[in-house]
C-alpha cells in the first residue's frame, strides 16, 4: 500500500502521526488530499495503520463514524465512514484515563457488537449480521481528532482513522434478541447531570444497518471483519467535550450502563 501512495499523501500521514506522538493538533490534511478525496483518506489512514501494527500493537476490531444525518450533510458526505480500534484504546468499565492521553477529547454514547462469525461477503444481510452477532455491551467513545479545534471535513476524519480516541466497553453482556436496538433510548449524563440524549434510531435508523455497512466496506477492501472483532456501531446521540475530571455515564435501554471517568491529575490513570 505505501509504496502507492503519493507524497502528499505520505506528508499527511506523518503530519498526522506527528501530532499523536508529540500532543500537539496540527493543520488539517484536506489541502494535501482534496477535501472530499475519500479514497486517498482511507490510504492515508491504512498507512497508519500499518505504521502502528510494525510498532506492536494489535487490532480487535473497527468503528463506524458519521452515522447522524445531520453531521453526514455537515461533511457532504451520504454515507458512514470507519476507523480501526486497537487493543491499547481499550478502557474497561469506571477505570481511569489519563487526559494527557488525548488532545481534545469528546465522549458519545454508543452500541457495541462482539462478533461471533466471520462477516466475509461484499453483500452482507441483516439475517447475516444477526446470526454473526455474539453478543452486545454498552460503549463510550472517546472521539479525539489530532486537526486543530476541530477543524475538518471528510477527508480529514478519514485520514485520522475516524477522529478515533479510546473507546470503555461495560462489563454486562446481552444477547442481541433481548434489547430492541432501534426503539432502545439512551441518556449520557456528565456527573449525574443530562448531557446527551437519543437512542437506537439516531445511528443511521438501526445500528444493525451500520455493522452491516461496515461489514460489506471492508469485505470490499479484503480485510473482513472476523470473529471476535469488536464493533462501535456509531453515536446515540449528540458528543459531549470532556475535560480533566469528568466522570460520564452513559445509559442504554436493555444494555445498562458504562462509565469513563477522566483523571483529576497527571498521575497514574490509563
Amino acid at each position: 500500500m505505501s509504496n502507492s501512495l503519493n507524497p502528499a499523501q505520505h506528508e499527511a500521514a506523518l503530519r498526522l502521526r506527528m501530532a499523536a506522538e508529540h500532543g500537539q493538533p496540527c493543520a488539517p490534511v484536506r489541502s494535501l488530499l482534496g477535501e472530499l478525496d475519500v479514497d486517498a483518506a482511507y490510504a492515508v489512514q491504512t498507512l497508519n495503520v500499518q505504521h502502528a501494527l510494525t510498532q506492536g500493537r494489535r487490532l480487535v476490531g473497527s468503528k463506524i463514524g458519521l452515522t447522524s444525518r445531520a453531521v453526514q450533510q455537515q461533511l457532504g458526505v451520504a454515507q458512514p465512514d470507519f476507523g480501526r480500534l486497537f487493543a491499547d484504546m481499550a478502557i474497561a468499565d469506571g477505570e481511569e484515563i489519563a487526559i494527557q492521553r488525548l488532545l481534545q477529547p469528546k465522549v458519545e454514547a454508543e452500541i457495541a457488537l462482539v462478533l461471533g462469525r466471520d462477516l466475509p461477503y461484499e453483500k452482507h444481510t441483516l439475517a447475516d449480521l444477526i446470526g454473526a452477532v455474539d453478543y452486545l455491551l454498552p460503549a463510550i467513545e472517546v472521539v479525539d481528532s489530532r486537526i486543530a479545534g476541530w477543524d475538518i471535513r471528510i477527508s480529514d476524519t478519514i485520514a485520522d482513522n475516524a477522529s478515533s480516541g479510546l473507546f470503555v466497553l461495560g462489563s454486562r453482556p446481552v444477547l442481541l434478541r433481548e434489547v430492541d436496538v432501534v426503539g432502545c433510548g439512551m441518556v449520557l449524563e456528565r456527573k449525574g447531570e443530562p448531557e446527551s440524549v437519543g437512542g437506537g434510531a439516531a445511528c443511521l435508523g438501526n445500528p444493525l444497518l451500520a455493522a452491516c455497512w461496515l461489514a460489506d466496506t471492508l469485505a470490499r477492501r479484503g480485510d473482513a471483519l472476523k470473529a471476535g472483532d469488536i464493533v462501535l456501531t456509531g453515536a446515540l446521540g449528540p458528543m459531549v467535550s470532556a475535560r480533566a475530571g469528568d466522570v460520564f455515564t452513559a445509559r442504554i435501554q436493555g444494555l445498562g450502563q458504562v462509565s469513563a471517568r477522566f483523571a483529576t491529575t497527571q498521575g497514574e490513570a490509563a
